[in-house]
C-alpha cells in the first residue's frame, strides 16, 4: 500500500519551517528527516509513523492509541504507529509532528 500523499502533504506543512529537513523514501512511506535523523513518515501501512525517545515509549503507548513499530517480528521501542483515524485532524497530526520533530532535533545531526 503506498503512503497517503495527503497526509504527507499535511507533515510536510508542519514541518516546512524546521531547519536541516530533507524528505526520503524509507519504510515503505515517506519520512521526514531533521539533521539526518527520522522525526515522522507518512507510512505506507497507513497513519503515520514517529520516532520518539524509547523511554516514552511505554507511556505513550499506555496514554495514546499509539502502538510499538513491529520490525521482523520484534517490537522497537522509540518507533511508534499511529494509525490514520488518530491523526485525522490538525492537532492530532501537530502533537505526533512536534513529538516526532523535538526527538529528531536532540541527537546529534548525521553527517
Amino acid at each position: 500500500m503506498p503512503y497517503d500523499e495527503e497526509l504527507a502533504d499535511r507533515i510536510r506543512e508542519l514541518v516546512g519551517s524546521q531547519s536541516d529537513l530533507t524528505e526520503q523514501k524509507m519504510f515503505g512511506g515517506l519520512a521526514f528527516l531533521i539533521g539526518g535523523n527520522m522525526a515522522i513518515a507518512a507510512s505506507g501501512e497507513g497513519g503515520v509513523l514517529v520516532r520518539v525517545d524509547p523511554e516514552q515509549s511505554d507511556t505513550l503507548v499506555a496514554t495514546t492509541n499509539a502502538r510499538l513499530m513491529e520490525m521482523r517480528g520484534r517490537q522497537m521501542r522509540g518507533w511508534l504507529r499511529v494509525d490514520a483515524d488518530d491523526v485525522g485532524t490538525g492537532r492530532q497530526l501537530a502533537e505526533w509532528v512536534e513529538r516526532g520533530t523535538a526527538y529528531a532535533r536532540s541527537l546529534p545531526a548525521k553527517r
